[in-house]
C-alpha cells in the first residue's frame, strides 16, 4: 500500500511515466478527464504532454493501452498542439496498436488516426500507414490498410493521395495471407467509388481471378457520386451544409450538385508510375531500324512497340526515335510497319503527353501525307496515332502543317485531314478557337464542301458542324455568308449530331444518365480511334433494362458487324445500305404517356383499356387497332401507345382475344411507327411470357420479329433470350428458341452475339424438358449453316448422345447454304453491294461470322518458363513444352491472335535437329490455325513462311506434313499474304530440289482457284525459269506443270518480257515452253455474280485486276480461245457510255468497230498475219474518235484515284493495262494493236499513221491528247532508238499544231508527260538531245514557262550529268526569254538550286551552271550574288570570272533580249513559222537555230565560254546562213499577208479570251498562262495580257474564274512594276508613252480587281506587303512626274492605294 501512497501523490504527467503499469492507468484516466475539461485548445496545459502521447499508445500493458489510447484520441481531438506528434503517434499506433488481438484497441487506434487526419495531418498519417504496409505481421498490414479504406470513405479523394495506395494495391494483391487480400479488395472497392474507370489500367496485371471478382463488385455499386461524410477543421462550412442537408432528410438525391463538385476528377495516367524506355531501347535499334529486310524493321518496332506499353513514360530526349519511326511511317513500303510505328508513336504521345508536345510539328504532316492508304488498319492505325499526338499540342501548333495538306490532290488525304480536323475542334472550347485560328480553317474546309468526292465533302460538313458548335454560330458564320441555303443547314445538322469530348452528345437524350462520360475517364477523340473504345465500354456496360442502349447494335456486337448498326454514330463513316439510323428516346412518365394517347386514340377506348368486362375490353382492343392502322407515321406516338396497351391487366390479360389483338397493335406500332428500343423494353417482357400460349404464341412471335425490324435483330435476340432463360417455363424457353431460329434464316446473322447465344444453348441442352434440347438443336443447326465446323467445338464436352443429335443436325445442314436475308437491313448490304467497302470485303465475308466466335487470351499463359522450355537444349524437355502448347491450344479453342512469344518459340523448332520435334511443331501449327481463325493472317510472314522452308526437309513424311500445315493456314487466310512481298520468291531462289518441286507444285494447286493475285507473283517468275533449267528432273516438270497457271494471271507479255535477263539459249528455250503453255492456259475463274457488280462499280482501280475478264484484252499475244469468246454477250450492246471503258473495255472495242464480228476478232488474235489481212478493210475510218467529256472523264478518274496516277520510275505491266483500255474507246482498234505490240516496227508504223493523221484529225487528237502523251512516255523507256527519234518528230509536229490551235496543255496532261521528257534531254546522242530541246522550246508556247521552270529544276536533280547540264542551259534560256519572273518558287530558292551545281565534279554541268547564272546576271545585274546566297570561294571566284568575261555585253544583252522576246512570241503565233517547222529538214535546222538563240545569240558568249557545244552552234549559225536564203522570201510573203492582224492587240484579246467560256478543264492552265505575260519584258505582250485579264475581271459571271490566281496574278504584276522602274524608264530608248500606257492598265486592272471584294480578300499579306512597297516606290518616283501624265499616274495610284487598303483583307493588310 506504501508503493501505491507514492504514485497516488505524483502529478499527472509523472504518472503516465510511471514504472507500474496502475500508476501509469490512473495517470492515463487522469489525463483523458483533464483533457475533455480544458476548454482553450492553446492552453499551455497541453505543452505538457507533448512528448507523452506516443507513450500513451504504445504502452507494454494491455489493459493501460487502452485508457492511454483514449486519452490520446481525446488529446489529438483537443490540443492545438497535437499535429507535431502526428508522425511518432501514427507510428507507434501502426506497431504497437494494431498487432493487438483486443479489436477495441485496434478501433481506438484507427479513430486516433483519422482524427489527426482531421486536423489537416492526412500526408504524415498516410505516409506512416502505408509504411506499415511493408510489416511482416499481417494483422498490422490488415489493419493500415482497414484504416485507409475507412480515410478514404469518409473524407473522400481529395484529402486522401490515392496515387501512392494505388501503387502498392496489386503488392497487396499478391500477399499470401487471404486477410490482406481481402481487405485489399475492399480498399479497391472504395477507390473505384472515388474515381471509377481510372483504377483500371494500374489494376490490369493482376490476377484474373481477382480482377473478375473486383469487377463483378464495382458493377454493384451505385452510379451515383460519392461524398465526403467527415471534413477537415478546415472545412466548417462544407460540414455544416452537410449536416444541414441530413437534417431536411436529402442523403443520395440531394445536394448532388455539390457532391459532383467535391468529387475531383481523377486521370488514370496520374496514378501511374513514369517507366524509362529509352536505355531499354535494343543496341542494335537504329542499324535494325534502317535494315533492307522488312522483318528485321519489324523487329525493332515491334521492341519498341513492347516498351510503349507502359502507360506512363520518363521524360528524356525522344528525338531519334521519333524520327525513326517518322521515317518508317512515311517511307516505308510495308504497310503493316507502318501501321506498327504509328502505333508506336500513338504509345509515345499517350505516354509522354505534353511532353511529346515538341515532336508533334514533325510527325503531324507526315501522318497526313500517308492517310493516302487505303488500308483500314494502316488508317486506323494513323488516326490513333495522330489523335494522341493532337492531345499533346494545340491545334495553333499544328494549324500550318494541318492547312498546307488540305490542297492535296488525294481525297483520301482531304477526307481524313477533314475529319481529324473536326475530332481536334471536338476538344477545343470557344477560348482554344478563337476567330483567328477558325477563319483559316474554314476557308479550306469550305473547298472542301464543293469538292466532286462524297466523303470529302462529308467529312468537310462534319468539321465544320463541330466548329459551329464548339465556337457558337456567332463566331462562325462570317465564314459562311458565300455557302448555300442547302449546305448551310447540311451544316447545322452535323452540328447537332456533334459528340463533343466530353461525350455528351448533343440533339436527343443528352441527358441521360448512361451516355454520362464516367469520372476520370481519359477523353477519346471519335472516329476510328473512339470507336475502340466505345465498342470495348459496351461489351462491359452489358444490356440496360429501363433505358435505351447507347448505340445501335447493341453491346454485344464485334469486329465489323458493328458497322451494320452503328458506324454512323461513333463518327465514323458508316455503309449507305447497311446504316439503320438509331432512334434515341427518352422514357416518358406514365402521365405524358396518358396524354400523347389520348391526342390520337378515341376518349372511350383509353376508360375501357382496364375495364372488368372482357368484351368492354375486346372492343376497346378493336378500337385501339383502328386508330394505329389510320395513323400516320409522324405522329404515332410509340411509347405512349405501347404504355397504355401495357397498363393493367397488361401482359396479364386473361382473355385470349383480347390478348392477341393486344400482340398484333404492337406488331403494328413496331411497324409503322418510330420504334425505339426503349418502347421495346416496355412490352419484350410480356411477349416472351406470351411466345409459349398455344393461342396466343404466333401473334408474340410477330410481334417480336417486328420488333427485330425496327430496333435489329441483334439486339432484340440479346435481350428476348436472356428474359426467356432468366424464366422457368420450358415452353416459352423452346418457342423463343424456335423463333430465333426462324428469325436468324430472315434477317440474316450479321451482328449476332455468337458467346451470349452459346451460353443459352448451352443450358438449353442441358434442361430437363426435351422439347426445349430440340429447340435448342435446331438453333444450332441453323447457326451451323453461318458459322461452319468452328462451332461444333464448343460442344465437345456435351453427353455423347446429345453430341450425336448435335451432329445429325449438323450433317442435315453441311452442302446448304444460308438463306439470302428477306428482312431487316443485311438484306440491303447484300442486295446493294453499298459503296463503303472494296473487293476485299467479299473475301473476308466468310470469315466475319467465324469472328464472332468467343475467342480466348492464350498470351498469359505462354509464359518465359515455357517458352525457354521450348528452347530448352534437351529434346525431352523441349517435347514437353510442345505437349503443354497442344493442351493450351486444345484447351482454349478458340484463341486470339496475341500469342506473345510463342511465335518465334515454335518458328526455332522449325529447324529443330530432331524431325518428330518438327513434326509435332507442324500439328501444333495447325491447331493454331484452325484455333486462330482469319487471324492468323498477322503471322503468315514470321510462322507461315518458315513452314515452307521446312518443304525442303529430305525426309518426306516431314515434307508431308509442312503441305498439310501450310493447307491448312491457306484455308483461312487465302492466298494474298503469301503471295505478297519477296518472301515466296525466296524460297523458290533456293537451290533445294526438294523445296522447288513441292513448292511449285503447292502454287499450281492454288493459283488456278484465284480470280486476282498480288502483284509480287512476278518476282517468282525468275527463279521459276530457272526450275525450268533445274538439273532435277521432278524440279523441272513442276515448273513446266505451273507455269500456265502463272501466265494465267500474268499474261503472255510479262512473262515474254521476263526472260530479258536469261542468257540467249536459255531464252529461246523458255520462250519455246511459254508458246506451249500459251495454248494450255485456263481461264480465270469467274467471279460471283451478287459481288462482281458491286467490285466494279465501287473500286474501278481494283476491278481492272480483279475481273474476270481483264486480262483478257491485255493484249493480243495473251488472248486465248476460250478467253475471246467472253465479250460476245456484252459487244451486243448497241451504245457504250465512257464511263463503262473501265468495266468492259470489249464493249468499246466492239462499238468501234462495228463492221468486223468477234469470229474475226478471235482469229486475229490467234493468227496475226491472218488478222492482217483481215484488218486492212477497216483502216479507212478515223483513228482517234471523239467522245464527249471523255478527257474530262479520265481527269476525273485519276483525280478520285479510280484509276493509277501516271507515276512510275519505269513503267509496269498495270499501268499499260490501263492505258490499253483507256485507248480502247477512242483509238481505232487497228491503231491500238500497233502501238501497243510487242514489235518494234509496229511502233514506227503506229507513230506513222499518227503523223499522216495529225493535221485531218486535229480534234480527235487534242480529245485524246493525254492518252498519246502516256504513250508517247512509253515509248521513252524503249531502248529502240529509230522509234525514240520517230516520237520525238510526231512530238515537234504536235506541239507546232497545238500552238495553231491556240491549246493549252492542262496539269494533267502536263504533269504525266513533262517528267519523261526531260529524262530523254540526258541521252547520250547529240541529235535525241537537241530534239527535246525543240520540243521543250515549242511547249513553252502551250504550257506556262513558269511552271515548264519547276519540271526542268527538278531534272536538275538527275544522276545523269548530261542531264543535269542540259537541264540547266534550259533555264538558262527560259530565264533570257521571259524574264525573272519565270523562276519559281521565288527567284531566290531557283538560283540557289542552279548555283549548286557550280560545284559539280562534271565539267560540263559547271559550265553549264556558270552560263546560266551569268545569263541571269544579264537580265537581273548585281542582286544574283544577293540571291545565289553563300558560295564557296571556289565556286564564288568561277563566277566572278565568267562575270567578268561576259560584262563586254551585259549593257547590250538586256536591250537585245527586250527585242527577241516578241520575235519569239511572234513566230509562235505565225502561221508562217509553224509552217517552216512542220517541214522535216528545215525543222531540226530551226531547232538549233533556236537553241543557238536561247544560248544568248551573242558572238562574244562563244569567246567568254570556250564551250566545244557552243562553237558548233555557232558554225551551224554560220553554214545555215547561205541554207536558209531560200526561205526569207517564203516567209515574208507569209507575214505580208497577216502582218497586221498579228500587230493589232484587238484581235489578239478576242482571240484568247474565249479560253474562258470554252475550256472548262483548262481555265486554270489558261489564267497561269496570260498572268506569266504580264510580267513579261516586252511592254506589249504584258499590256495584251492586261487587257485580257480585265475584260475578265469586269464581267461578274467570269470574275470568279480569277479565284485561286490573285496572289499570283498581284506577284507578277509588283514584278512587272519592278522592271519598269529598274529597267524601262532608265531605257532611253522606250517611247515613254509607252511605259505610261503600260502604268494605266496596271492601275486599271487593279482597281478592277480591289473593288471585287471576295477576290481582294484573297491576297495573302506578303503579297500586300510587297505590292503596297511598289506602289509607294513608284508614287516617290520622280522621273514619273517627269512625263506628260505622270501627275496622273500619281493620283490613280493613291486612289489604287486607298481601295487595297479599303477592300483587302484587315488582318493581312495592316499585319
Amino acid at each position: 500500500m506504501g508503493d501505491d501512497s507514492e504514485w497516488m501523490k505524483l502529478p499527472i504527467d509523472q504518472k503516465c511515466e510511471h514504472k507500474l503499469w496502475k500508476a501509469r492507468l490512473n495517470g492515463y484516466e487522469e489525463a483523458l478527464k483533464l483533457f475533455e475539461k480544458i476548454d482553450d485548445e492553446k492552453s499551455p496545459e497541453w505543452s505538457k504532454y507533448l512528448g507523452l502521447t506516443k507513450k500513451f499508445v504504445t504502452d507494454s500493458n494491455a489493459v493501460a493501452q487502452l485508457k492511454g489510447l483514449e486519452a490520446a484520441l481525446a488529446y489529438v481531438e483537443n490540443a492545438h498542439v497535437a499535429g507535431k506528434t502526428t508522425g511518432e503517434v501514427v507510428s507507434g499506433v501502426v506497431n504497437k496498436v494494431f498487432n493487438q488481438p483486443k479489436a477495441k484497441a485496434k478501433e481506438l487506434g484507427i479513430d486516433i488516426c483519422l482524427m489527426f487526419i482531421e486536423i489537416e495531418k492526412g500526408e504524415v498519417v498516410q505516409e506512416e500507414l502505408l509504411k506499415g504496409l511493408d510489416n511482416k505481421n499481417p494483422k498490422i498490414i490488415v489493419a493500415c490498410i482497414e484504416t485507409l479504406r475507412r480515410a478514404l470513405s469518409e473524407f473522400g479523394s481529395k484529402i486522401i493521395l490515392l496515387k501512392p495506395v494505388i501503387k502498392v494495391l496489386p503488392k497487396l494483391f499478391e500477399s499470401r495471407e487471404k486477410a490482406v487480400r481481402d481487405e485489399a479488395k475492399l480498399l479497391a472497392i472504395e477507390i473505384y467509388r472515388w474515381i471509377r474507370d481510372a483504377l483500371r489500367p494500374p489494376l490490369q496485371n493482376i490476377n484474373s481471378l481477382q480482377l473478375k471478382e473486383l469487377e463483378e463488385e464495382w458493377v454493384k455499386l451505385p452510379s451515383s457520386a460519392p461524398k465526403q461524410t467527415r471534413f477537415l477543421r478546415s472545412q466548417q462550412e462544407m460540414k455544416a451544409k452537410f449536416e444541414q442537408q441530413q437534417a431536411a432528410g436529402g442523403d443520395a438525391d440531394g445536394g448532388g450538385d455539390d457532391g459532383d463538385d467535391a468529387v475531383p476528377q481523377v486521370d488514370a495516367y496520374e496514378l501511374l508510375e513514369a517507366v524509362e524506355i529509352l536505355s531499354k531501347l535494343p543496341k542494335d535499334f537504329y542499324d535494325k531500324i534502317e535494315a533492307k529486310k522488312w522483318q528485321e524493321r519489324k523487329e525493332a518496332l515491334e521492341a519498341v512497340e513492347m516498351l510503349i506499353k507502359n502507360p506512363k513514360l520518363e521524360a528524356g530526349d525522344y528525338a531519334d526515335l521519333v524520327k525513326a519511326l517518322k521515317k518508317v511511317v512515311g517511307k516505308d513500303t510495308n504497310v503493316m510497319l507502318v501501321a506498327l510505328a504509328a502505333k508506336c508513336l500513338a504509345g509515345l504521345a499517350t505516354g509522354l503527353r505534353k511532353k511529346f508536345g515538341q515532336y508533334a510539328g514533325h510527325v503531324v504532316p507526315t501522318i497526313l501525307e500517308k492517310f493516302k492508304e487505303k488500308k483500314p488498319q494502316v488508317v486506323q492505325a494513323l488516326q490513333e496515332a495522330i489523335d494522341a499526338i493532337f492531345l499533346t499540342t494545340t491545334l495553333q501548333n499544328l494549324s500550318e502543317d494541318i492547312l498546307a495538306v488540305m490542297d492535296n490532290k488525294n481525297p483520301t488525304i482531304k477526307q481524313q485531314t477533314s475529319l481529324f480536323i473536326a475530332r481536334s475542334f471536338s476538344h477545343c472550347t470557344p477560348s482554344t478557337l478563337p476567330k483567328a485560328l477558325l477563319k483559316p480553317f474554314c476557308a479550306a474546309l469550305l473547298k472542301h464542301i464543293n469538292d466532286s468526292a462524297p466523303e470529302v465533302r462529308d467529312a468537310a460538313f462534319e468539321a465544320l458542324g463541330t466548329a459551329l458548335k464548339v465556337a457558337g454560330e456567332k463566331a462562325v458564320n462570317p465564314f459562311l455568308t458565300d455557302v448555300d441555303k442547302l449546305k448551310l443547314d447540311r451544316i447545322k445538322e452535323c452540328a447537332e449530331k456533334v459528340e463533343l469530348a466530353g461525350g455528351g452528345k448533343v440533339g436527343g437524350g443528352a441527358d441521360r444518365k448512361e451516355n454520362k462520360p464516367v469520372a476520370g475517364k481519359a477523353p477519346v477523340l471519335s472516329g476510328a480511334a473512339g470507336d475502340k473504345d466505345t465498342k470495348e465500354n459496351l461489351a462491359k456496360s452489358g444490356p440496360l433494362k429501363k433505358a435505351p442502349a447507347a448505340k445501335a447494335g447493341g453491346p454485344s456486337k464485334k469486329g465489323k458487324q458493328i458497322a451494320a448498326g452503328g458506324a454512323g454514330i461513333a463518327g465514323t463513316k458508316g455503309k449507305k445500305g447497311a446504316e439503320v439510323k438509331e432512334i434515341f428516346e427518352p422514357e416518358l412518365s406514365i402521365e405524358m404517356c396518358e396524354e400523347k394517347a389520348s391526342a390520337v386514340l378515341p376518349a372511350a377506348c383509353l376508360q375501357q383499356l382496364d375495364s372488368g368486362n372482357w368484351k368492354e375490353r375486346l372492343a376497346c382492343m378493336e378500337e385501339f387497332q383502328k386508330a394505329v392502322e389510320l395513323m400516320d407515321r409522324a405522329e404515332m406516338p410509340c411509347q405512349a401507345l405501347v404504355r397504355m396497351l401495357a397498363k393493367k391487366p397488361g401482359w396479364k390479360e386473361t382473355n385470349f382475344q383480347v390478348m392477341q389483338i393486344k400482340l398484333r397493335i404492337v406488331a403494328l406500332v413496331a411497324q409503322k411507327g418510330t420504334f425505339s428500343k426503349t418502347s421495346a423494353q416496355i412490352v419484350l417482357d410480356g411477349l416472351v411470357d406470351k411466345i409459349g400460349d398455344v393461342k396466343c404464341g404466333n401473334n408474340a412471335k410477330e410481334a417480336l420479329t417486328s420488333i427485330a425490324e425496327a430496333c435489329q435483330l441483334p439486339w432484340t435476340a440479346e435481350q428476348v433470350m436472356s428474359m426467356a432463360f432468366s424464366q422457368k417455363n420450358p415452353k416459352n424457353q423452346s418457342e423463343t428458341l424456335n423463333w430465333l431460329s426462324n428469325a436468324i434464316r430472315e434477317f440474316g446473322f450479321a451482328g449476332l452475339n455468337v458467346k451470349a447465344f452459346i451460353s443459352n444453348v448451352k443450358t438449353a441442352l442441358a434442361a430437363t424438358n426435351p422439347a426445349v434440347r430440340t429447340s435448342a438443336i435446331t438453333l444450332l443447326g441453323v447457326i451451323y449453316l453461318y458459322v461452319g465446323p468452328p462451332l461444333r467445338m464448343f460442344f465437345e464436352d456435351e453427353k455423347p448422345a446429345l453430341l450425336s443429335q448435335i451432329d445429325a443436325e449438323f450433317e442435315k445442314m453441311q452442302g446448304q447454304t444460308p438463306p439470302a436475308p428477306t428482312r431487316g437491313n443485311s438484306r440491303n448490304t447484300v442486295v446493294s453491294g453499298d459503296d463503303g467497302e472494296e473487293g476485299e470485303e467479299q473475301e473476308d465475308a466468310g470469315n466475319d461470322v467465324v469472328d464472332l466466335l468467343p475467342r480466348a487470351d492464350i498470351s498469359d499463359k505462354i509464359t518465359s518458363e515455357l517458352v525457354s522450355k521450348i528452347g530448352d537444349k534437351n529434346w525431352k524437355i523441349r517435347k514437353e513444352g510442345l505437349d503443354e502448347v497442344t493442351s493450351i491450344i486444345n484447351e482454349a479453342k478458340f484463341i486470339q491472335p496475341n500469342i506473345g512469344e510463342l511465335a518465334p518459340a515454335l518458328k526455332s523448332r522449325l529447324n529443330d535437329s530432331n524431325k518428330i520435334l518438327v513434326q509435332q511443331t507442324l500439328t501444333i501449327l495447325q491447331q493454331l490455325a484452325t484455333a486462330m481463325g482469319p487471324n492468323i493472317k498477322q503471322h503468315v510472314k514470321n510462322l507461315g513462311i518458315p513452314i515452307i522452308t521446312v518443304l525442303g526437309d529430305s525426309k518426306n513424311n516431314v515434307r508431308t506434313a509442312s503441305l498439310v500445315t501450310v493447307n491448312a493456314w491457306t484455308e483461312q487466310t487465302g492466298m494474298k499474304e503469301w503471295l505478297e512481298g519477296e518472301d515466296l520468291s525466296e524460297e523458290l531462289k533456293k537451290e533445294n530440289p526438294f523445296l522447288r518441286q513441292e513448292l511449285l507444285g503447292w502454287l499450281a494447286d492454288k493459283l488456278p482457284t484465284l480470280r486476282t493475285v498480288p502483284s509480287d507473283l512476278i518476282l517468282c517468275v525468275p527463279h521459276l525459269y530457272s526450275c525450268l533449267e533445274d538439273r532435277n528432273g521432278d524440279v523441272r516438270k513442276k515448273a513446266q506443270d505451273a507455269l500456265p497457271f502463272f501466265m494465267m494471271h500474268l499474261g503472255f507479255e510479262k512473262m515474254a518480257k521476263a526472260t530479258g535477263k536469261l542468257k540467249p539459249t536459255s531464252k529461246d528455250q523458255v520462250l519455246v515452253m511459254l508458246e506451249k503453255a500459251k495454248a494450255n492456259m485456263p481461264a480465270k475463274p469467274a467471279p460471283p455474280n451478287k459481288t462482281s457488280s458491286r467490285v466494279i462499280g465501287t473500286a474501278p482501280a481494283k476491278s481492272q485486276a480483279a475481273s474476270g475478264s481483264s486480262e483478257e484484252f491485255s493484249s493480243s499475244a495473251v488472248e486465248t480461245k476460250p478467253d475471246a469468246k467472253k465479250p460476245k454477250a456484252g459487244g451486243t450492246a448497241p451504245k457504250t457510255k465512257p464511263s463503262d471503258v473501265n468495266t468492259s473495255p470489249t464493249k468499246g472495242n466492239s462499238n468501234l468497230t462495228k463492221n468486223r464480228s468477234s469470229k474475226q476478232g478471235i482469229q486475229g488474235k490467234k493468227v496475226p498475219s491472218k488478222s492482217n489481212l483481215k484488218e486492212d478493210d477497216d483502216r479507212s475510218g478515223p483513228v482517234f474518235i471523239l467522245v464527249p467529256n471523255g478527257k474530262e472523264q479520265r481527269m476525273k478518274d485519276e483525280k478520285a484515284l479510280k484509276v493509277l496516277k501516271w507515276n512510275f520510275t519505269t513503267p509496269r505491266d498495270e499501268y499499260i493495262e490501263q492505258l490499253k483500255t483507256q485507248m480502247s474507246s477512242c483509238v481505232a482498234k487497228w491503231l491500238q494493236d500497233e502501238m501497243f505490240h510487242a514489235d518494234f516496227q509496229h511502233h514506227n508504223k503506229a507513230l506513222s499513221v499518227m503523223v499522216e493523221h495529225l493535221e485531218i484529225e486535229k480534234e480527235g487528237v487534242i480529245s485524246c491528247l493525254d492518252l498519246i502523251l502516256k504513250w508517247l512516255t512509253l515509248r521513252f523507256f524503249d531502248t529502240n532508238t529509230s522509234v525514240l527519234m520517230k516520237a520525238l518528230e510526231y512530238l515537234k509536229l504536235l506541239f507546232t499544231m497545238l500552238n495553231q490551235e491556240e491549246y493549252h496543255l492542262t496539269e494533267n496532261e502536263a504533269t504525266s508527260f513533262i517528267p519523261y521528257l526531260i529524262l530523254k534531254v540526258g541521252e547520250p546522242k547529240d541529235v535525241v538531245r537537241r530534239d527535246v530541246r525543240s520540243i521543250l522550246n515549242r511547249m513553252c508556247l502551250v504550257y506556262p514557262a513558269s511552271k515548264m521552270f519547276i519540271f526542268i529544276m527538278e531534272g536538275t536533280k538527275s544522276k545523269n550529268s548530261k542531264q543535269r547540264a542540259e537541264c540547266l542551259e534550259e533555264l538558262g534560256c527560259l530565264v533570257e526569254s521571259y524574264g525573272m519572273n519565270v523562276c519559281q518558287p521565288t527567284p531566290g530558292k531557283a538560283l540557289k538550286e542552279m548555283a549548286i551545281h557550280i560545284g559539280d565534279r562534271d565539267n560540263t554541268v559547271r559550265n553549264a551552271a556558270l552560263n546560266t547564272i551569268v545569263t541571269v546576271y544579264n537580265v537581273h545585274g548585281d542582286q544574283v550574288f544577293k540571291l545565289i546566297g553563300n558560295l564557296s570561294e571556289k565556286d564564288m571566284s568561277m563566277l566572278e570570272e565568267r562575270i567578268k568575261r561576259s560584262a563586254k555585253r551585259s549593257n547590250a544583252a538586256l536591250a537585245r533580249q527586250v527585242e527577241e522576246k516578241p520575235q519569239r512570241i511572234q513566230s509562235a503565233n505565225a502561221n508562217a513559222s509553224a509552217n517552216i517547222l512542220r517541214k522535216g529538214p528545215a525543222e531540226d535546222m530551226s531547232s538549233k537555230l533556236n537553241q543557238a538563240r536561247n544560248m544568248g545569240g551573242h558572238p562574244e558568249t562563244t569567246h567568254a565560254v570556250p564551250r566545244e557545244f557552243q562553237l558548233d552552234l555557232d558554225e551551224i549559225e554560220n553554214d545555215n546562213g547561205t541554207v536558209r536564203c531560200e526561205m526569207p522570201a517564203l516567209v515574208q510573203h507569209k507575214l505580208d499577208d497577216i502582218f497586221e492582224p498579228v500587230l493589232i492587240p484587238e484581235p489578239k484579246i478576242r482571240a484568247v479570251s474565249p479560253h474562258f467560256d470554252d475550256m472548262h478543264s483548262n481555265t486554270a492552265s489558261t489564267i497561269n498562262f496570260v498572268i506569266s505575260q504580264v510580267a513579261s519584258g516586252d511592254i506589249n505582250t504584258s499590256i495584251q495580257a492586261l487587257a485580257q485579264i480585265d475584260e475578265v475581271l469586269r464581267q461578274e459571271d467570269k470574275a470568279e474564274a480569277m479565284s485561286g490566281h490573285i496572289d499570283q496574278f498581284l506577284i507578277a504584276t509588283f514584278m512587272q512594276l519592278r522592271l519598269i522602274y529598274n529597267t524601262h524608264m532608265a531605257d532611253e530608248k522606250l517611247d515613254k508613252d509607252e511605259i505610261v500606257k503600260l502604268y494605266s492598265c496596271i492601275i486599271g486592272n487593279m482597281i478592277s480587281l480591289f473593288q471585287i471584294e471576295n477576290l481582294a480578300r484573297e491576297a495573302s499579306a506578303g503579297v500586300l506587303k510587297d505590292l503596297m512597297h511598289g506602289l509607294i516606290t513608284l508614287m516617290l518616283d520622280s522621273r514619273v512626274e517627269d512625263l506628260e501624265e505622270g501627275q496622273q499616274v500619281i493620283r490613280s495610284v493613291n486612289l489604287l492605294v486607298v481601295k487595297v487598303l479599303e477592300k483587302s483583307d484587315q488582318t493581312n493588310i495592316l499585319r
